[in-house]
């Protein structure tokens, strides 16, 4: 049979119709997956066109790209009220993608909806939970015995219910959405800030909650409030030092960290087709960053060749036709239009502390000595779900082979994440792995690792000033390493890599020289590498694990004392009335990220226990009263405390109805203390503090004032091993 586009070329030239009308003729007879992994669940072009005509009718205007994808995907086209900020659009996104830690909440949600199957294709990914510390296979088995009963969990209820489950050490969720999941116009949510990396590959990719997540796959519509469309402009083209990443590091400086909230980000403009789909991919990542919902690049040839690299030449086949509505309408408009001219768009570095405090590489230096920043580079970090594409490992290693060259190797301690298996797999083949290493560098696992946390980092002690380099997204204080004084500065990985070799803040690399072993000075050449492997990538090993046709025989336990997982309870059924004049926990004074809400790092163990994970809520979170974190007024009492500390107090008090003053009885000064209900029928006692052993006994766990659980809780296999040349790297 001829290949279908061949198809679609004779029926053009036979029926002389736009593209589109022949694919909307053949799409049916020719049905593409979404994935090979999901070979009967298939692209919807079709409905996307039909869609996309009902609204354009309507709306009687050119449209954007981001336009075209959400409203092509609404649940009632022909009646939705569409007003950019203002409507609420009611959406049927294509498909679910979760990352370990969220997804132990969203699958207990789904387990309660009493639901058999999800109702849209999802996948679980194991990225979240393993921890750096002394290289990627050790941290991954020790990763594995530590979080053995989640993984459990998560492997049984996908096969129960229909989810993909891939493995630890797989990689991280938005590196295996790009390679295996994302297409040009489709419309993704998935559990974690970062979904939007999906938008270099064309598609509406948005970060949510667990609870939306599961209203998706138990078929309910999701609801969007009508994003408003930010325009960025290109021109000229990348060239030199200068990354894709300087381009979002240069919209962070210009947006700042709240300048997208409530908008998509569009990029737009012939300065597109010089940046490659992961490089696409990498801006799309940090656009969370911003505040935006998500960010998107029009459907060009630079996706096709990935697609086709990784596989899946027929969903590039089948764009093509659909190519109008992948890209924007001329002469659509935008709520706000920025033009960067990337032909004199310089190397840039944003930070310490926020992601949008940017500064040209050549200036960062005067500026820290003239703050008092630490100057010298204690660890560099490449990697990450935003830069672990084979392009950015390939001019990493660019870099350090021209060092090697002249005798010289990091002075900073230097690591490098792969992305996922493949890049694993593909940079140890051609290489760049050992490249990295020979420069000083430690491969980690194929993981989330320091960018969200979880990095047991030892060679400085927690309130010590010191300076990191990154290729990661958030540097927000202490998300890296819980250290408040780590000053985090988030670039490109060429200039981690060079900045590691240097060691200093005040090296740049376009201008200053090196000196070899040999005496003689030299300058670094502005790297270059593939975008893509001349052969095909190597797929490493199989970590995916395909939910059985059949899942009946099927059992997810979940043990009723354990601390790492907790079914849920259903909420007492409404009684007509609505809450009103509600005690207000904490007002909230700057940013409020995921990272302040309930940040990473050692809390992720509690994820999947509502309880344990609840001692977590907002301690990060700056109270506007008194400027602190985790500090706030309790309204009975008037003294201050932890907000999950006056949370507990405010919900043990509402049980016995509306909350009244309280006194506290005279105790010695050691014990927790107890407070006592006033007037009503019963006392109640509202406990503060920590007893001995309440965490290693199975009681409820610990949330009194200054609870750090990775003090208090302790798993001894979290030590890591002390033999071997890998453990005194890192230290």
């Amino acid at each position: 049979m001829a290949p279908y586009s061949l198809l679609v070329t004779r029926l053009q030239k036979a029926l002389g119709v736009r593209q589109y009308h022949v694919a909307s003729v053949l799409c049916q007879r020719a049905k593409v997956a979404m994935s090979h992994f999901e070979p009967n669940e298939y692209i919807h072009y079709d409905l996307l066109e039909k869609n996309i005509n009902i609204v354009r009718k309507r709306l009687n205007r050119p449209l954007t790209l981001s336009e075209k994808i959400v409203y092509g995907h609404l649940d009632d086209p022909a009646s939705q009220e569409i007003e950019r900020g203002k409507s609420y659009l009611r959406l049927r996104p294509d498909r679910v993608a979760m990352q370990d830690a969220t997804a132990q909440m969203a699958m207990l949600q789904f387990i309660s909806s009493g639901l058999s199957k999800v109702a849209v294709p999802s996948t679980i990914h194991c990225d979240h939970l393993i921890e750096a510390q002394v290289g990627g296979e050790k941290d991954l088995r020790r990763a594995k015995d530590i979080n053995q009963e989640v993984y459990n969990f998560l492997a049984t209820a996908g096969a129960k219910y229909g989810v993909g489950f891939w493995k630890p050490g797989s990689g991280i969720i938005h590196q295996i959405i790009l390679e295996n999941y994302a297409y040009p116009g489709v419309l993704l949510i998935g559990t974690d800030s970062h979904t939007p990396n999906g938008g270099g590959l064309g598609g509406i990719c948005i970060g949510v909650g667990g609870a939306d997540a599961v209203d998706v796959m138990a078929g309910i519509p999701w609801e969007l409030k009508c994003p408003k469309v930010i325009g960025v402009k290109l021109t000229g083209s990348l060239s030199g030092w200068s990354s894709p990443k300087d381009v979002i590091l240069k919209v962070a400086g210009i947006l700042t960290v709240k300048g997208g909230t409530g908008a998509i980000v569009e990029y737009h403009g012939p300065g597109v087709d010089s940046i490659s789909c992961t490089g696409m991919a990498t801006i799309c990542n940090m656009g969370a960053e911003i505040g935006a919902t998500t960010s998107v690049f029009p459907y060009n040839h630079r996706m096709k060749k990935y697609l086709s690299k990784t596989g899946r030449e027929d969903i590039a086949n089948l764009a093509d036709e659909f190519k109008d509505h992948l890209v924007p309408d001329p002469g659509c408009h935008y709520d706000q239009l920025i033009e960067i001219n990337l032909s004199e768009l310089k190397p840039h570095i944003n930070g310490p502390f926020t992601p949008d405090l940017a500064h040209p590489v050549a200036e960062v230096g005067k500026v820290a000595e003239k703050e008092g920043w630490p100057l010298d580079i204690r660890v560099g970090l490449i990697g990450s779900c935003t830069n672990s594409s084979y392009e950015d490992m390939g001019r990493s290693a660019a870099v350090a082979k021209q060092a090697l060259a002249h005798g010289l190797k990091c002075k900073s301690q230097f690591t490098i994440t792969p992305g996922s298996e493949q890049i694993r797999a593909t940079i140890e083949r051609d290489g760049y792995a050992q490249i990295l290493r020979d420069l000083g560098g430690i491969v980690l696992a194929n993981a989330c690792g320091p960018c969200i946390g979880q990095w047991d980092r030892k060679d400085i002690k927690k309130g010590e000033k010191n300076t990191i380099v990154t290729s990661y997204n958030r540097n927000f204080t202490g998300r890296n390493d819980a250290n408040p004084e780590t000053h985090a500065f988030v670039t490109s990985p060429e200039i981690v890599t060079a900045l590691a070799i240097a060691g200093t803040l005040k090296f740049n690399p376009e201008t200053d020289y090196l000196t070899g072993t040999d005496g003689k000075k030299f300058r670094l050449e502005a790297p270059d590498a593939d975008e893509l492997p001349k052969g095909e990538f190597d797929p490493g090993q199989d970590t995916y694990q395909h939910p059985p046709k059949d899942s009946s025989g099927q059992h997810v336990d979940v043990s009723p004392t354990s601390q790492r997982l907790q079914l849920l309870e259903p909420f007492d059924k409404w009684d007509g009335k609505d809450l009103e004049d509600l005690q207000i926990l904490i007002k909230v004074k700057g940013k409020c990220t995921t990272d302040h809400i309930s940040a990473a790092g050692p809390w992720l163990k509690f994820r999947g226990h509502l309880d344990n994970i609840s001692n977590n809520l907002l301690i990060g979170a700056i109270n506007i009263e008194n400027g602190k974190a985790n500090s706030v007024r309790n309204a009975v009492t008037q003294e201050f405390g932890p907000v999950p500390d006056t949370a507990r107090y405010y919900k043990a008090a509402g049980e016995e109805g509306p909350l009244q003053p309280l006194y506290r009885e005279p105790q010695d000064a050691q014990a927790p203390e107890t407070w006592h209900q006033v007037g009503g029928d019963r006392r109640r006692e509202l406990r503060r503090g920590l007893e001995p052993g309440a965490c290693s006994s199975g009681a409820s766990p610990p949330w009194g004032p200054g609870h750090h659980h990775q003090e208090l809780c302790q798993d001894p296999r979290d030590q890591p091993e002390e033999t071997g040349p890998a453990a005194s790297d890192l230290r």
